[in-house]
């Protein structure tokens, strides 16, 4: 609504735009004013008013015919009408209503009705306004709200689900190079290359999609992100890029119940002659994270010792074992149940590295 309101005042007769204009002119309105039905349209279209104050009876188009054109118009917007006539005739006040009006009174105008009427109008003008501004408001909110959830959800198919979520909202400050100490978990299935190369290639799609899904689930459960995985293979860091509490402890909860999954699917695959088993390796340390690639094609992983260990230590599981060095066991070795493996000669690796199989959770 304008401010102050704008009024526009239509009568053929112009001593009675007069008074209405003299009476009205005293509460601070802008008066704007048309001496017939087309004149009342032009100047509606023109300068949009917030209130009109319509005479029925006029040459060209009358009062009646006005109102339904305004009213009647979409793109326009509300705009409420008072009926301004000398016809006091119920018939003619019903007829003016159900053209659109909102409001009527009859002539002579008595001073403090119109006042009254007029505030009282131009009162549910203002609430219908705030009301749309509402609602624009909220649909803007909804739509970038959908907007960012479509995003987030088109990028969720390329990157993980937490580094997704934080490009959307934070930009690509969260992606730069940065350093952080993570747990990193590798994992894989034992005897894979063979069952590969002799099963049909239907048989291995189903395996993996089975083992895929299964694992997938685990790491959304402990809040890890999945750096990468190929075939049977995958990487997830735990601590980046959101940082989370015990992340040793919740690499190797989510690795324990990886393993008690697999098994079972196993069971399963053991029935079609598929002769799978599955290890792990689990690090700590820290590595230097962000985007790595190329224009066009870039992803978000994880470079250092700490990523080469974690793979080491998988490549040297046996199936159903979960491998962690020292310095990830020292961090739950009071939560744990483990066997010491000893030193283990690791590829890249210039000393042995002590290593510890985690069988289970205590308690």
């Amino acid at each position: 609504m304008h401010n102050p309101p704008r009024i526009l005042i239509v009568d053929d007769n112009e001593t009675n735009r007069d008074i209405l204009v003299t009476r009205l002119g005293v509460h601070g309105y802008e008066l704007l004013q048309a001496a017939d039905g087309e004149e009342a349209l032009a100047a509606n279209l023109q300068y949009k008013p917030d209130l009109i104050l319509l005479d029925i009876m006029m040459p060209k188009l009358d009062g009646i015919e006005v109102t339904k054109r305004i009213k009647g118009d979409k793109s326009m917007p509300f705009t409420p009408i008072i009926l301004v006539t000398a016809k006091a005739d119920s018939k003619d006040i019903v007829a003016g209503l159900e053209a659109g009006a909102d409001e009527y009174l009859t002539k002579p105008v008595d001073q403090m009705s119109l006042v009254a009427r007029v505030k009282s109008v131009l009162r549910i003008k203002e609430l219908h306004d705030t009301v749309i501004d509402w609602n624009k408001t909220l649909e803007q909110r909804v739509s970038d709200q959908v907007g960012e959830l479509d995003r987030v959800g088109r990028l969720k198919r390329f990157l993980a689900p937490q580094v997704a979520e934080l490009l959307v909202g934070a930009g690509e400050d969260v992606i730069k190079s940065h350093r952080r100490d993570i747990s990193v978990v590798f994992c894989d299935l034992r005897g894979f290359t063979a069952f590969a190369e002799t099963a049909e290639p239907e048989e291995v799609m189903g395996v993996l999609a089975e083992y895929h899904a299964c694992l997938g689930a685990l790491i959304h459960k402990h809040e890890g992100t999945l750096d990468k995985f190929a075939g049977d293979g995958l990487m997830v860091l735990f601590n980046d890029p959101v940082k989370v509490d015990q992340p040793v402890l919740r690499a190797v909860s989510m690795a324990i119940e990886m393993q008690q999954a697999v098994a079972q699917l196993a069971v399963k695959w053991r029935k079609f002659g598929h002769q799978l088993g599955f290890g792990m390796g689990i690090a700590h340390g820290y590595a230097t994270i962000g985007q790595i690639g190329f224009e066009g094609r870039y992803d978000y992983s994880a470079i250092g010792s700490v990523v080469n260990l974690s793979a080491r230590l998988c490549g040297e599981a046996l199936a159903g074992q979960i491998l962690v060095d020292a310095k990830a066991f020292a961090a739950i070795e009071d939560l744990t149940e483990a066997d010491e493996i000893g030193e283990l000669t690791l590829k890249g690796f210039h000393r042995p590295v002590f290593t510890y199989n985690v069988k289970s959770l205590k308690g």
